[in-house]
This record gives C-alpha cells, sequence and structure tokens, in this order.
C-alpha cells in the first residue's frame, strides 16, 4: 500500500507499549520500521538494556515480522569528558545496543550528535572532536557486530542544532565509516533548508527521518512536533533534491507529534504515508 522504501518509527506509537505499537504499524500496512530506543522519549526498550532484556524486546520484534531498518539509540551526553567507569558503562550500553541491532536485523544504529544543550561543554570545536571521536569509535564496533553507526547529525535540541553545526560535524567524520541521517523537522525547526541540507551531505546519508516543522517566529521557538502538513516542511522539494542526487537509501515516518491525540495517530500515520509515498 506504501512505497517500499517507506517505514515507521515506532517513536510515532510511543504511547503504546511495544508489542501494541508494531501490531499498530503493522495493521497499518507498514513492513518496516525504526525501532525507538531513546530513554525519555520512547521507552519501547529498557535503558538498563542487559544481554536478558536484548533477548526479550528483539523476541517481540522477530514475533512481528517487521523488517527493523534501524535502532535509534543513546549512549548518554557524546561531548562529556567521562571518568573510567562512566565510559565503561557507556562501552556497555553500546555493546548492547549493537547486539539488539543485530539480533533484530537492523541495518545499522543511530546516535545523537551530542548532548540535549546548545551550549558546548568546553569550547564548540573540542566538543565537536569529542563527540566525532566516539562516533567513529562506535562505528568501529558496529562492524564487530555485523551492521552500521548513523548519526542524526542535526539535532534541533542537541549540540550540532543547525546546518552549520552539522557541517562542522561531518567534516570532522570525514573518511570514516560513519553514516548521516536526515531528519526534516530538526532541519526546518533551526530555521534551515532541506534542499541545502541535500546539497551539503547527500552522498553521506544513509536514512532519512520524515515530521513536519516550523521554524522560530516571532516569541514562538522553533516547533518540531508537527504532523506532516501542519508545518512548513517542503517535503516535494526536499525529497526531489534527495532523488536528483541518487539518494537510494530508506525514509521512516517519525511522527512524534503533539498535534493530534493518541486516538488519531493511526489514521495520521496513514494519511502521512499515503502522501509521501506519492512524492518518492
Amino acid at each position: 500500500m506504501f512505497h517500499q522504501r517507506l517505514g515507521c518509527s515506532s517513536i510515532s506509537f510511543r504511547h503504546q507499549e511495544l508489542g501494541a505499537a508494531l501490531h499498530t504499524m503493522q495493521g497499518l500496512g507498514f513492513e518496516e520500521i525504526d525501532l525507538g530506543a531513546l530513554p525519555g522519549v520512547c521507552d519501547h526498550v529498557p535503558y538498563v538494556l542487559d544481554a536478558e532484556a536484548v533477548k526479550a524486546v528483539a523476541a517481540v520484534v522477530r514475533e512481528s515480522d517487521l523488517r527493523v531498518r534501524s535502532v535509534n539509540g543513546d549512549v548518554g551526553d557524546l561531548n562529556a569528558t567521562l571518568d573510567a567507569g562512566a565510559q565503561a558503562a557507556r562501552e556497555r550500553h553500546l555493546e548492547m545496543l549493537l547486539a539488539l541491532a543485530a539480533k533484530t536485523g537492523a541495518k545499522a544504529l543511530v546516535l545523537p550528535c551530542g548532548a540535549i544543550d546548545h551550549e558546548p561543554l568546553r569550547s564548540l570545536e573540542e566538543d565537536i572532536d569529542v563527540v566525532a571521536e566516539q562516533l567513529i569509535h562506535a562505528s568501529v564496533r558496529a562492524k564487530e557486530f555485523g551492521i552500521e553507526l548513523w548519526t542524526e547529525s542535526l539535532h534541533f535540541y542537541r549540540l550540532c542544532w543547525n546546518a552549520e553545526r552539522a557541517q562542522l560535524l561531518a567534516d570532522r567524520l570525514t573518511g570514516s565509516e560513519v553514516g548521516l541521517v536526515m531528519d526534516f523537522s530538526h532541519i526546518v525547526a533551526s530555521g534551515g533548508d532541506p534542499v541545502d541540507f541535500v546539497d551539503r551531505f547527500a552522498s553521506r546519508v544513509k536514512h532519512v527521518h520524515l515530521r513536519d516543522a516550523k521554524p522560530a517566529s516571532g516569541d514562538q521557538p522553533g516547533n518540531i512536533n508537527l504532523s506532516i502538513g501542519n508545518g512548513a516542511a517542503d517535503f516535494a522539494a526536499g525529497l526531489a533534491a534527495l532523488g536528483g542526487a541518487g539518494y537510494s537509501g530508506h525514509f521512516s515516518l517519525e511522527l512524534e507529534t503533539r498535534d493530534v491525540t493518541h486516538d488519531e495517530r493511526p489514521a495520521a500515520a496513514a494519511k502521512a504515508a499515503s502522501f509521501i509515498s506519492d512524492l518518492i
């Protein structure tokens, strides 16, 4: 029913427990998902992730028969300086997320682009250096599990919150195997242009998240939590630019929206999927 390259993130139905969310997405006609593993955003994967939790989550996902494109996770503030104990804890968490990605058949683990704060902990240059080092390290570990490592390189609420900072991070990642995730909502909320993002990074984009947004206006801050069609994102232009640049990867509806009720979410997701399918 929907384009074969279009999936849906479990974050879209974060109000449901994992099994119910998977059932909802399958019932709508989706065949592929992103699995949300972001503490405080989506609790489909326990933040305290051990081998038993990995096994339990993977079993629920496999039972659904849905393909997993990526696991969208977090191992803490990548620009933070950690002591030996905290670094070891981060490494264990990374290993468990990579194991989950491998056991669910995901193509990649997605990590963020720094702490949930625009202000660097040291200087911007130093912080981005640290984030890049951590992502490159994670990509090396990911290869051991047979998967890729991607980063959402422009995230409106994190250190690399606009195109300029995303560019700084991408520059540090040149020559590595870290792929980039393009998110329409974060680009638009930051005041950026999806076409500009494609012009900058098309050859390195591995995956695309789809949600609508509005940039800051007057005393209103940028808003990333809008249903497709209710914001200012030009999906037609952005998707055309991706196609023109030869993008052959997949897309995922990440409908972490706040303009519909929970009961309205399935219909909103189906409407968005039909709209985007026509544009791909």
